[in-house]
């Protein structure tokens, strides 16, 4: 892994550990290494993994800032990757129609036949990286490069829960009604976030998402 990781204060309360590079599985893995890590220190009181990044929220700020940026980065050199390896959900989908508004924005970009479009999408096995941007949304890792789309210049003021999307190299699954600036290829009854569970969120990272074609609408 080439380049140095990048580390900035948020204020007096934390700091984010930005890893160097581009996102890869191996890359998040080290990423979980170190939350856990890092989660167990007595100046720490939480460690939130995200997108190539460790957040971490202070119990008591360091009082040698730079004793502790010093730890963080030899942590990170000695970590080993952790090979979570969580349970996989199937998601039945209905791609394009009334619930996938934008599906033809992705065919214009590709110049992709929407059959094409929807059998890219739904043949990985995508691995669950991060929780974040609202309750219970999954950051996914393993799209398909032919089908990247990037995201809308102006975005949609509410797409549904459960709205299937692109934006630029990622998809995801929304876990609740609100705006969006991704494009809405189809859409999923499954429930992502729901506070009467134990854990409310459906998925944890390391678990995986298979995405099942039900309909395909014109």
């Amino acid at each position: 892994m080439t380049g140095a990781p990048h580390l900035s204060l948020l204020g007096t309360t934390g700091l984010l550990f930005e890893a160097p590079g581009d996102t890869t599985l191996e890359t998040q893995r080290r990423i979980w290494a170190l939350a856990r890590e890092t989660e167990r220190w007595a100046s720490v009181r939480e460690a939130v993994p995200g997108m190539n990044n460790l957040m971490l929220v202070f119990a008591d700020p360091p009082r040698q800032l730079q004793a502790f940026k010093d730890r963080l980065l030899a942590t990170w050199t000695a970590v080993e990757p952790l090979p979570y390896s969580g349970r996989c959900v199937d998601l039945p989908v209905s791609y394009g129609g009334e619930g996938g508004p934008h599906m033809a924005d992705v065919v214009a970009h590709t110049g992709l036949s929407i059959d094409d479009i929807v059998a890219l999408h739904a043949e990985p096995t995508y691995t669950v990286y991060a929780l974040g941007s609202h309750p219970g949304y999954c950051y996914l890792g393993g799209m398909d490069a032919r089908i990247a789309t990037p995201r809308r210049k102006v975005p949609v003021l509410k797409i549904p829960g459960g709205a299937v999307s692109i934006g630029g190299s990622q998809t995801g699954v929304s876990a609740s009604a609100g705006p969006s600036g991704w494009n809405t290829i189809g859409t999923t009854d499954m429930t992502f976030f729901d506070v009467s569970r134990t854990p409310p969120a459906l998925l944890q990272p390391g678990d995986s998402i298979r995405f099942r074609p039900m309909r395909v609408l014109r």
